[in-house]
């Protein structure tokens, strides 16, 4: 067996699962009707799918000393595809909630706080221990003098919007977290970009107050990143369903047998593409989506309550599985050992990592996600 192996990604899948089973029997997560059932249970086979990427990916990193995509169809859609997946997600709960709330308007302040204290509080979190990393590989000493240093983790806690550098001139910074966070600018520009969306959509439209942000933050982000076309056309696939739900015929039933093949038959075409950004692929993964978030179930997989909990703790899974990786291979075999080992013994590591990240997430999801997430409601109750 090898990292690039089929084998490897069930076997891991198989490991989060029954890892998550016997914490679900003393931890149920929460039933909130309001909530598309089938895309909770997407996001745990999501970040389950990063986590197996990355897994393979520093396998090759290993190898070859160069952090790139896996050469393998499979694990480069279990990175790429399950993002694109996630920015979808993004773009059908929000747009949905435009939808709702065509006549009496959005209120954007306490939809703001929600979104900083659900991102933000983990987020930081994960930073604070990238840091600690890099300043223990640095043998505590600050190689680019405080300013410096101060600045680097002011870009870092901004979710990199305006830049990433290399954190005290540290070469693995980016590689300790696997670079997941590429992503997060994305879901913030997206975000910033509502209340514009919201004049073309809402009957009561929002301040000038809020209008005004959101095109200096969008003009900004342009300026500094510019945007990738095949990240956008995942966002516009993501908002397709939600006017489907609320325009079109509510007597398709989705959940059919039929509609699962047509699934599986696409998820299948795109694992013939070498990237998720060649435009046929996307568009495969834009089907697959909007029939899953229409009520398709894969043949009931989706119902699964512990892919529901695996969805549930998937933000603390997407920004600590690669520290965690980064923590076994550099410090507990250090990096030219690691490179010694066997394919074998490779996968039989990251199997025995498995229940850690899992176990990991729970807690963190536990003691900071939820908390932060409680406490954002209190906010907007009272004001």
């Amino acid at each position: 067996m090898n990292p690039l192996n089929p084998i490897f990604a069930i076997i891991i899948y198989c490991i989060a699962f029954v890892t998550a089973y016997f914490i679900q029997l003393k931890y149920k997560i929460s039933n909130d009707n309001t909530r598309n059932e089938n895309i909770d249970a997407l996001r745990g086979f999501l970040a389950l799918g990063v986590f197996i990427c990355h897994a393979s990916v520093w396998h090759q990193y290993l190898q070859i000393g160069s952090w790139e995509i896996p050469k393998s169809n499979l694990y480069t859609h279990l990175g790429q595809t399950s993002v694109a997946f996630f920015f979808m997600i993004t773009a059908f709960l929000f747009v949905s909630k435009l939808l709702n709330a065509n006549k009496k308007g959005i209120n954007w302040k306490a939809l703001f706080i929600s979104r900083f204290f659900r991102l933000t509080p983990m987020y930081l979190v994960s930073i604070a221990v990238v840091t600690l990393i890099v300043l223990v590989i640095s043998d505590w000493q600050l190689k680019s003098g405080a300013v410096s240093f101060a600045k680097d983790l002011f870009y870092w806690s901004s979710f990199t919007i305006f830049s990433s550098p290399n954190i005290n001139e540290n070469e693995f910074t980016s590689i300790i977290n696997a670079g997941v966070i590429w992503s997060l600018p994305y879901e913030w520009l997206f975000y910033f970009s509502l209340p514009l969306m919201a004049l073309l959509m809402l009957k009561k439209k929002p301040s000038i107050y809020y209008i005004l942000i959101s095109l200096v933050f969008v003009i900004v982000y342009f300026r500094i990143n510019g945007f990738e076309g095949q990240h956008l056309v995942s966002f516009m696939g993501g908002a397709i369903t939600p006017f489907i739900l609320k325009y079109g015929n509510k007597k398709i039933n989705y959940n059919r047998a039929f509609v699962s093949v047509v699934v599986v038959i696409c998820l299948g075409l795109i694992l013939q593409f070498e990237t998720s950004s060649d435009w046929i692929c996307k568009i495969l993964i834009v089907v697959v989506f909007n029939l899953i978030a229409l009520g398709n179930t894969i043949f009931g997989i989706l119902k699964s309550t512990i892919l529901k909990f695996l969805g549930e703790i998937c933000y603390s899974t997407y920004l600590i599985h690669g520290i965690v990786l980064f923590v076994v291979l550099y410090f507990g075999f250090g990096l030219k050992p690691a490179a010694q080992l066997s394919p074998l013994a490779y996968c039989l590591t990251v199997f025995a990592i498995t229940p850690f990240v899992v176990i990991l997430s729970f807690i963190t999801y536990r003691i900071i996600e939820k908390p932060c997430m409680d406490f954002s409601k209190k906010i907007r109750l009272t004001r």
